[in-house]
Formats: structure tokens, sequence, C-alpha cells
């Protein structure tokens, strides 16, 4: 199955869009669900926890796997998966920016929802730092 990208339309609304690219669904079918569960991109919550994301993903019908699993190496990684990327400590809390894995027949790929890229599907794998992932069925 083709996914395509989904851009962010807010600043923390990596969380949104991963989870539209996941189900197929534009950036405001996926707010709307969002917001109708209580979840809100202008949150910095989104940003350091993952319930968020898995109560959306539900709401979408997708299941994710209940753990996170430690990134070992991008050929260990299921075909489908949520990636934390940008890792990072700010004031105690953890940060990070959420992307979507794939993997097909043909190749296997970074969907990323960051507007500034000059493309949003990523290959540079080299220079994307996971540190965790979700695994999604």
């Amino acid at each position: 199955m083709q996914m395509n990208p989904v851009i962010q339309e807010e600043i923390s609304g990596c969380g949104i869009a991963a989870c539209a690219a996941l189900a197929g669904i534009t950036y405001a079918q996926a707010k709307e669900t969002a917001n109708a569960l209580g979840i809100y991109a202008e949150d910095t919550a989104l940003w350091s926890d993952t319930e968020y994301v898995r109560k959306l993903l539900r709401a979408l019908g997708i299941t994710a796997a209940p753990t996170e699993t430690p990134f070992d190496t991008w050929e260990r990684l299921p075909d489908k998966a949520l990636l934390a990327i940008k890792w990072r400590m700010e004031q105690g809390r953890p940060f990070w920016h959420w992307v979507v894995f794939v993997r097909s027949e043909r190749e296997a790929v970074v969907l990323d929802s960051k507007k500034a890229l000059k493309t949003n599907t990523r290959r540079d794998f080299g220079r994307i730092k996971p540190k965790w992932f979700i695994r999604v069925d």
C-alpha cells in the first residue's frame, strides 16, 4: 500500500500528521478527530507523551504496539512504525518529533511531516536519529 506524507499545519502537529499518514486521511480530518478526543496540537504534552498518538490511532482504527521499543537498526524495524526522532530533554521533559517509517517490497522510507523539508518522503536514513519506535499494524 502506497502511503503519502501529510504535512503538519501547526508547530506541534507532527503526531496528528503521522496518524493522518497512517490512516490515509488529511491533516484536517485527523485534527478534527483529535480535537473531538480532547487532543490539540497546541498542547506541548503532545511532544513528550505517547498516549495522545495512541488514543488518536485507536480512534482511527489503527492498532499500535502497547510499548515503545528502543531503536536498534533500520533493518530491524517492522514494516510500519511511528519513530521518535530529534529526541531531547528540555526543562526535565523529553521532547521529540514523530515520523512514520514504512517499508514496501520496493523500498523503505520515512514520511516526515515537517513543512520546511524539500521532500517529505525521506531516504536519508544516516541523518535521521531515531530514539525508539512504536510498531503499527
